[in-house]
């Protein structure tokens, strides 16, 4: 089988921080997201896949709400924080501001726009979980540009491959 590599390789898509927190135990969860898409404009439906093999999807599989944070340009530390740690190792988010949202997950405030979304569905396509979300609550009060993948290409991902 063809590799998609030659195919993405120019292509530079915002990238998310996805937060979590599970449903009985109130532990916490984070991680950098590339895959990421709106997927219905009736009803409202946006997308967000987390690596199968990331703390995260762990934490996400039992919670009810999942947030999705839009990155502006200025956030590389944010995105190598969730992106190069492990939630296995270490609480994320001693390290960083946050609130808690609806449901008790992580609101990251400092974020260009972020949306909480209820799972309604959730589909494992090859090695990451499509986590189907219906906005709950969407905040988009900051105007900077988004942090793109060319901005973060470099960094080490924190979970096994």
């Amino acid at each position: 089988m063809d590799s998609l590599d030659p195919f993405v390789a120019g292509m530079d898509y915002p990238m998310f921080v996805v937060t979590a927190v599970h449903n009985r135990t109130g532990e916490r969860s984070g991680c950098l997201v590339g895959f990421t898409s709106q997927c219905s404009i009736d009803p409202d439906l946006f997308v967000a896949w987390v690596s199968v093999n990331n703390h995260t999807h762990r934490v996400a599989l039992s919670s009810p709400v999942l947030a999705v944070h839009s990155l502006g340009e200025g956030q590389r530390d944010l995105a190598a924080l969730f992106g190069t740690h492990t939630g296995d190792q270490e609480d994320k988010f001693s390290r960083c501001e946050w609130r808690p949202g609806p449901s008790g997950v992580p609101i990251l405030p400092q974020c260009r726009a972020w949306l909480v979304g209820r799972i309604s569905d959730r589909v494992t396509w090859g090695n990451h979980t499509g986590f189907l979300l219906a906005p709950v609550e969407v905040d988009t009060g900051r105007t900077a540009p988004p942090l793109m993948f060319s901005a973060v290409r470099d960094l080490d991902a924190g979970h096994p491959a």
